[in-house]
């Protein structure tokens, strides 16, 4: 099973992957944040000015992983590193093998609760 002492390294790169995106699709020199009314939602992202506005536009998910940058190639690859790391496997496998041993994984799981 998945090791849970890996957990916390799950956790960290993943919150670094959003914090990279959230960067790329929110930079600081084109927004700028208001605080919510509402209690417990996060802070309003609004566009600095007309130009600010234009250029965020293009800034969506779709369009980074279509560009695919090295930042982000790498960020993925860690998160991959420490999933992997946790079932105790290679860091290096196909993506077919890893589909092939979470779906073993799934069998086993759903006969053990059976």
């Amino acid at each position: 099973g998945l090791a849970f002492a890996h957990s916390d390294d799950i956790a960290a790169a993943a919150a670094k992957l959003n914090e990279l995106r959230e960067n790329w699709l929110n930079p600081a020199d084109l927004v700028v944040r208001e605080q919510e009314v509402v209690p417990g939602y996060p802070d309003r992202v609004l566009p600095k000015n007309a130009r600010a506005a234009a250029e965020l536009k293009k800034r969506t998910l779709t369009n980074l992983y279509n560009q695919r940058p090295d930042w982000l190639t790498n960020a993925h690859r860690a998160l991959d590193e420490a999933v992997a790391a946790a079932y105790g496997w290679p860091t290096d496998l196909p993506d077919e093998e890893v589909l092939m041993r979470l779906l073993a994984l799934n069998h086993q799981r759903s006969k053990a609760e059976a």
